[in-house]
């Protein structure tokens, strides 16, 4: 058995996606997540141009074996858009040996650990009223945990808070890729921040109790010093994790973060090799792994950081807003199952022109998720309803401090 084919497919239902379509000589076919919010074109690029023409004639059953091959064979290794296109390879590899093979891809990698994955959804309010509606909107569709996000006094326009008006006057519906020819701006006030998100956390334990997750993110817009003040505030509220308190590319700076607090920390979406974890798995300086498939090398790389993190007791939080397209979520759910060391999974609804695109096996009930019983992903590609949502430019925010500075977003 051969590829025999590889194509690049890109549709924009509600936002952009780049998905791999792999076919063997005998007509089974796979799926691959590429999306790079914002920067799509460029994996797309990379995937058409540099990688489907070395897959052609290749044995689809060696999946590490390719795996390999696209990693070391490009000499320059790493980065986003090169990861992102060896996962949608591997993604698509796993697809058709699960067609192949009969079975879901979790039972190629070992079987079930658990019956379903504990997800968290995305509350937020611009007032404490509506950021307890949102809250309770969410315990009504059966999440067990939330992540809790609120405008903030004195900041204008803020990532991840929900129906926010944004610099431009347009309104903020979840989705931080604004449709457009150049990047919404918004502001920052870290101390503002800092005061703010404690008086929430603990307004929101007062009325929902203690007993609900609550998890927080902080984008990575705090400095380690600034991180460690906020995660040993939020020490009362019991967070489930503190998320991206600080950008980790200094990796010594989760160190003075850890030196002043139990607040559980998840780092990594933003990460694209084992390499950007393996000091922070070492040296315990997290607790949840937020690795995304689609940007980390799909399910072979996964599996393999998961492995590590596993002998330091440190445990999954894979990266699953809507910027990851079914495929690439399908992967994560998958592995989650699959892994020993599942902690939760973020879990934000794809919109209903999304799910006409991507057909999916996927379920989510009483709070969990699971992939589904449908042979490989269990994600079909529906090609027609692709071609009447055609690629649109959209990029994330930016954001700059109150004198113009840009900052972190």
């Amino acid at each position: 058995m051969k590829i025999a084919s590889a194509e690049v497919l890109i549709t924009s239902p509600t936002r952009n996606f780049v998905t791999l379509k792999l076919t063997t000589d005998g007509g089974i076919t796979g799926l691959g997540d590429a999306t790079v919010n914002g920067r799509e074109l460029a994996a797309a690029s990379y995937l058409r141009d540099h990688v489907a023409p070395l897959l052609l004639g290749l044995d689809p059953h060696r999946i590490e074996d390719t795996w390999q091959y696209l990693y070391r064979g490009a000499y320059w290794r790493r980065g986003p858009i090169t990861m992102a296109a060896i996962a949608a390879v591997d993604m698509a590899l796993w697809d058709i040996k699960g067609k192949i093979a009969g079975l879901p891809v979790y039972q190629l990698i070992g079987g079930a650990s658990r019956n379903g994955l504990l997800a968290y959804g995305h509350a937020s309010g611009t007032s404490q009223s509506g950021l307890s509606e949102s809250i309770h909107e969410h315990l009504e569709k059966g999440y067990r945990a939330i992540r809790v996000q609120s405008a903030i006094p004195g900041i204008h326009a803020l990532y991840g808070v929900a129906d926010q008006p944004q610099a431009s006057g347009e309104r903020y519906d979840y989705e931080p890729a604004g449709r457009g020819a150049r990047p919404v701006e918004e502001d920052w006030d870290t101390a503002a921040y800092i005061r703010h998100v404690p008086q929430v956390f603990e307004a929101v334990r007062q009325e929902f109790g203690a007993e609900l997750p609550l998890l927080h993110d902080s984008h990575h817009r705090l400095t380690p010093i600034e991180a460690a003040k906020l995660a040993r505030r939020l020490e009362p509220y019991d967070l489930f994790w503190l998320e991206d308190c600080t950008p980790a590319e200094n990796q010594q700076g989760l160190r003075i973060v850890r030196q002043h607090t139990t607040t559980p920390l998840a780092i990594g979406e933003v990460f694209n090799t084992v390499w950007d974890f393996q000091q922070l798995i070492t040296e315990q300086l997290i607790d949840y792994v937020r690795a995304a498939a689609t940007h980390f090398g799909g399910i072979t790389a996964l599996r393999k950081v998961m492995d590590l993190a596993a002998q330091y007791q440190i445990r999954s939080g894979f990266h699953g807003p809507t910027d990851i397209s079914p495929v690439g979520f399908a992967a994560q759910l998958h592995v989650g199952l699959a892994i020993h060391n599942f902690g939760i999974q973020e879990y934000m609804e794809h919109s209903s022109a999304t799910n006409e695109v991507f057909r999916q096996s996927m379920t989510f009930k009483d709070g969990y998720l699971h992939p589904g019983e449908t042979p490989g992903l269990g994600v079909e590609f529906d090609e027609s309803a692709a071609a009447q949502f055609p690629y649109q430019p959209a990029y994330l925010p930016v954001s700059r401090l109150h004198d113009g500075t840009m900052h972190d977003w």
